[in-house]
């Protein structure tokens, strides 16, 4: 039931954003780079939910007789790709709900691709806040650049969300019950888990990373703490079966997984807190621990640790102290 994830993530605008420390801006403006082709997969899972991988973040989907539902766009060419696919699957049915797990733009610079033919983008009200904020940030840096910069390269057309809630959302799609639902503060503040309640299958979105360093977006709310109890929560609602998809995994890791994968990334980001704090305790300075590149303790797999993700856990003890 679980699909080898393919190593696309460094072609995506999610790899460009992490590599700076203490950026004093929302992170994750729509992508700029030339896109590099990439070989479109849909994996069939239960009851006509599946996933597609190309590039970004995974796109979930919903195919039934009575309708079909897309989670996350990726980019524009990919989500391009994703719906030609979808149209063959379900005979040119159009798209009834587009739902976004949250703001960023490997997840939802894509949504042009789907303009007049989902009938409603759903999100969580602060991602399509974060939406318009970081698109607006990066109209305001092009338009206050220094005399003799270079243009930008020509920025996608958006598509927002026209549908948002604060807690909770639910629609019947044919013979399925579609479900999403937020639990505060984690990747960052308007992060939702899609669930399709008959299928048993949940889409994580960016609160999942399987196995690698995750995004800490803490200049759109983010929090590892809460972020702990969001994934614990999360685990606790569905059921022992349940089949999650991820919206990002490590190498050659799945990208699909149960509530054991749940649990160990919780047990990771405790553990970097963990680590981190200790390290500020023995006296420790900022730039001596984010320069530490040894996996942490426990989590080899994930690999090295970076300088984003230390810094992020850092500057949120710091704040709590």
């Amino acid at each position: 039931m679980t699909q080898t994830r393919r190593a696309f993530l460094s072609t995506s605008v999610l790899a460009l954003a992490a590599g700076a420390v203490g950026r004093p801006r929302l992170a994750f403006a729509w992508p700029q780079q030339v896109p590099v082709p990439v070989t479109p997969v849909f994996t069939e899972l239960r009851r006509g939910v599946g996933f597609f991988t190309g590039r970004g973040g995974t796109i979930g989907y919903l195919i039934n007789a009575g309708g079909v539902v897309v989670v996350d766009a990726q980019f524009p060419d990919t989500a391009k790709a994703c719906l030609e696919g979808l149209n063959q699957r379900s005979l040119n049915r159009g798209v009834d709900r587009l739902i976004n797990t949250h703001h960023h733009g490997d997840h939802t610079s894509g949504n042009v691709a789907f303009k007049g033919v989902a009938k409603k983008v759903v999100a969580h009200q602060r991602a399509a806040e974060l939406m318009r904020e970081v698109e607006a940030a990066a109209v305001r840096a092009a338009a206050s650049a220094a005399p003799g910069t270079p243009p930008p390269a020509p920025r996608a057309e958006l598509l927002y969300p026209d549908t948002t809630f604060a807690t909770t959302w639910q629609e019947t799609i044919g013979d399925e019950v579609v479900s999403a639902k937020f639990y505060g503060a984690a990747h960052t503040s308007g992060d939702v888990a899609i669930t399709f309640e008959r299928a048993n299958v949940v889409h994580m979105g960016d609160l999942m990373f399987n196995r690698r360093h995750p995004v800490i977006d803490r200049p759109a709310g983010a929090s590892i703490r809460n972020w702990a109890s969001v994934v614990d929560a999360a685990a606790k609602d569905h059921a022992s079966d349940t089949l999650y998809i991820f919206g990002h995994a490590g190498g050659s890791v799945a990208v699909t997984g149960d509530r054991t994968d749940l649990a160990l990334m919780r047990e990771y980001l405790l553990a970097l807190l963990a680590w981190v704090g200790a390290e500020m305790k023995g006296g420790k300075s900022k730039d001596d621990i984010i320069a530490n590149t040894a996996p942490l303790k426990g989590f080899d797999q994930h690999g090295p640790l970076n300088r984003t993700v230390l810094g992020n856990a850092y500057d949120e003890l710091a704040a709590t102290a």
